[in-house]
């Protein structure tokens, strides 16, 4: 199965944390769905260019999460995703893009209301073109 996770090499973010934020994002989206056999650990590490002890890491900690489990002998399935965990990733990812874009506004020292309008704004014309899709 080709997972799509990509790796940018000249960000500061970690190997694992990228290729673990992407993947759970695809299984807590429903992208990947429940039940469904992701790659080998070495497999994936290949397909990515990593060490599998990046990849090894990813996956136990995706694991105790309760997002992945493991059958030996068999290989690594994506678990059932209940929706309330569903909803608290959407939230969280959302509340963190936030508080980042937040911090920017205010260390470049954009106004308050300026920047609750310009949140406004770019709010609209993202649903708006996502309506046009």
């Amino acid at each position: 199965m080709n997972i799509p996770v990509y790796i940018d090499e000249n960000s500061a973010e970690p190997l694992y944390a990228q290729i673990e934020k992407q993947l759970r994002s695809l299984i807590v989206t429903g992208q990947i769905t429940a039940g469904t056999l992701l790659p080998s650990i070495r497999e994936f590490a290949g397909t990515l260019r990593c060490s599998v002890i990046t990849v090894r890491r990813v996956y136990q900690d995706l694991e105790n999460e309760g997002l992945l489990r493991t059958r030996q002998g068999t290989g690594t399935f994506v678990a059932q995703v209940e929706e309330d965990m569903r909803s608290d990733y959407r939230l969280k990812a959302v509340t963190k893009a936030l508080d980042t874009a937040i911090a920017t506004g205010i260390a470049v020292q954009m106004e308050e209301q300026k920047l609750l309008e310009l949140f406004a704004e770019m709010v609209k014309k993202r649903y708006e073109a996502q309506a046009k899709e």
